[in-house]
């Protein structure tokens, strides 16, 4: 077999080694994670889901901020430099790894959810604020148990370049898991959310410095070396 290459540029063809996973960058912070919940309600059960595994996270050590959606506009019906736009996607930027929440409304996630997402910009200038960073995924039903939002909120995070951890938690009839003052019930779901925390603090640790050779692609480099030769003809 012909194991020549022909078509690629060598010169930006890179050979991955367990070497150059080696960490890079300061990492004496604790890990940072943003979390998204998808309801505005004021017995909200995606928002206390999302506390109890802000307060999960914490417990590991982790630095934990979640983003509250009130009076977030509509997406594009106010510019980008709008305080709540520029509030998440500050947070965005800052997070090492997030967590999303919705409720499950006509079989799909929320507006509310779907719109903190579409405010997030796949680039941000030179910056990617969603590339490389871990991510959990989560979802409250009032009737039974589904698995149609954290489906469409894996589809997302791929789109968005994250790294989605492979468990997911999905609570039925959340009504009847959290009590009066918004926390959860033990049960086997709060379990469920215990394994998704750790499981998501544990990938954290794993990416932490190695993002941007994760996700540095050959076919970038590729036209980044390309239009580098065009400015430099351009300039003869």
């Amino acid at each position: 077999m012909d194991k020549s290459l022909p078509n690629v540029r060598q010169e930006q063809f890179d050979i991955p080694s367990l070497d150059k996973l080696a960490p890079v960058g300061e990492l004496d912070h604790p890990p940072r994670i943003l979390l998204l919940y998808g309801s505005l309600r004021e017995r909200s059960f995606s928002r206390f889901l999302t506390e109890e595994a802000a307060r999960i996270l914490e417990r590991f050590g982790a630095d934990v901020r979640i983003f509250d959606p009130t009076e977030l506009p509509m997406v594009g019906s106010v510019a980008e430099d709008h305080p709540k736009v520029q509030e998440l996607r500050a947070l965005c930027l800052w997070s090492e790894g997030q967590v999303w929440c919705s409720p499950e409304r006509h079989g799909a996630i929320t507006a509310v959810m779907k719109n903190q997402i579409d405010w997030i910009p796949l680039e941000q200038g030179a910056v990617r604020p969603s590339q490389g960073r871990t991510l959990a995924v989560m979802q409250v039903c009032g009737g039974s148990q589904s698995f149609n939002v954290v489906n469409t909120l894996r589809l997302l995070g791929r789109w968005m370049r994250m790294v989605t951890i492979p468990n997911q938690s999905s609570v039925p009839m959340a009504y009847k898991e959290f009590d009066d003052a918004g926390r959860m019930r033990p049960s086997a779901y709060y379990d469920r959310v215990v394994d998704v925390m750790e499981e998501l603090f544990k990938f954290t640790l794993l990416l932490r410095g190695r993002t941007d050779y994760l996700t540095d692609r050959y076919s970038e480099r590729s036209e980044r070396a390309m239009k580098a030769i065009d400015r430099q003809i351009a300039r003869l």
